[in-house]
């Protein structure tokens, strides 16, 4: 077995300096092969999970590769994130492998939701065509990324507004009153299934839209009227997103994954309980990350303008992503040279025992054609 070394890194962003108590925004470990100075290495970073001691970084040094798990200024405090901040303290990262650590290729990690960020990387550093969060302008630092080598795509979601409308309950009436329903769209009502049929279906999805949607013209006309009080922005609280209908109905999108079950458990406890994503947000936030309308996390625009040596890997007992997520992140991906497997495991891969070798393993055998 190949010892593995970890180096705590600590940077400073263009954007964001080491605070009085001495924090630097941008914060990871970097894991390498005992003794030895990879020529290729990954970097993983999530929107808002800790991603410093990812669970594939000492399978990867392992294996001769350096992986950086990185964590941008927003780890554990997305209600305050912006896209073109995390983008550039990602490009800290990047930057740090290529001039300090050696790297010659670098691998743009996409794992679960951070997937379409490091496709939003990528597409940025090759075109940046990014727009400023409302009432905010695009940092300097934000055009001048340096683009990656390769691109993987794992157990990923095609992008943040998109997860977050296929997940939310669309049966809520007052977003200030969590206990608001309107039983004719509620999954959990059995009158409504499972099974759903394709009529409640397609209602239920077009419902959900037209939620997110709701909560932009909200956030929009609620920044207008914040700015004649002299106020910029104001935290809010949105709850009942663990109502996605594919987690009770197993014949929509169907895969090994066990029905009934979400990545907190129950998903009708989970949905009305205090826990999901996009609970708090600021106004900016929402656009930024959130909100169909408005912001750059989507992953189509993203994954055209990747035209990287690409592998999407999915796992078939996954229970938040699905198999036509895989499948249509490898569509859009612009890579023509681009793999797509579908594999055996959960989410994170502790399942079975030995996922995250196999994985690792399939991982480096593809990699090593090129490198």
């Amino acid at each position: 077995m190949v010892s593995v070394e970890k180096q705590f890194i600590a940077l400073e962003s263009p954007t964001a300096k080491r605070n009085g108590a001495g924090f630097h925004p941008c914060q990871g470990l970097y894991h390498t092969p005992s003794g030895e100075r990879p020529e290729t290495a990954f970097i993983a970073t999530h929107y808002n999970v800790d991603f410093s001691e990812h669970y594939l970084g000492e399978y990867m040094a392992q294996r001769g590769f350096g992986f950086l798990g990185w964590n941008t200024r927003f780890r554990g405090n997305e209600v305050f994130f912006l896209l073109e901040h995390a983008l550039i303290d990602i490009g800290v990262g990047v930057r740090w492998l290529k001039e300090e650590a050696g790297v010659k290729n670098v691998v743009l990690l996409g794992n679960s939701g951070g997937g379409s960020l490091m496709a939003a990387y990528q597409s940025q550093a090759v075109d940046p065509v990014l727009h400023a969060t409302p009432g905010l302008t695009v940092p300097e630092a934000a055009k001048q990324l340096i683009a990656g080598d390769y691109y993987i795509s794992l157990c990923a979601h095609a992008g943040r507004p998109e997860v977050l409308t296929a997940w939310m309950d669309p049966s809520v009436t007052d977003e200030s009153d969590p206990t608001s329903i309107e039983q004719s769209l509620n999954m959990y009502n059995p009158e409504n299934g499972p099974p759903y049929s394709r009529t409640f279906i397609e209602r239920y999805r077009l419902a959900q839209v037209a939620r997110n949607d709701k909560i932009t013209e909200w956030v929009l006309a609620e920044l207008d009227r914040l700015e004649t009080h002299g106020q910029s922005d104001r935290v809010f609280n949105m709850q009942r997103t663990w109502a996605d209908l594919r987690l009770m109905d197993g014949s929509i999108d169907p895969s090994d994954r066990p029905v009934g079950v979400c990545y907190a458990g129950s998903p009708e406890k989970a949905n009305y309980s205090p826990r999901g994503i996009g609970l708090n947000n600021t106004l900016r936030t929402w656009l930024s990350m959130w909100s169909l309308k408005h912001s750059y996390c989507r992953g189509a625009m993203h994954l055209a303008k990747i035209s990287l040596p690409a592998l999407v890997l999915q796992t078939s007992s996954d229970t938040g992503v699905f198999p036509s997520d895989a499948r249509g992140i490898f569509n859009q991906l612009g890579s023509i040279d681009k793999k797509l497997k579908l594999t055996t495991g959960d989410h994170y891969l502790t399942w079975p025992d030995n996922a995250r070798d196999i994985h690792a393993e399939l991982v480096s055998d593809w990699l090593n054609q090129y490198v």
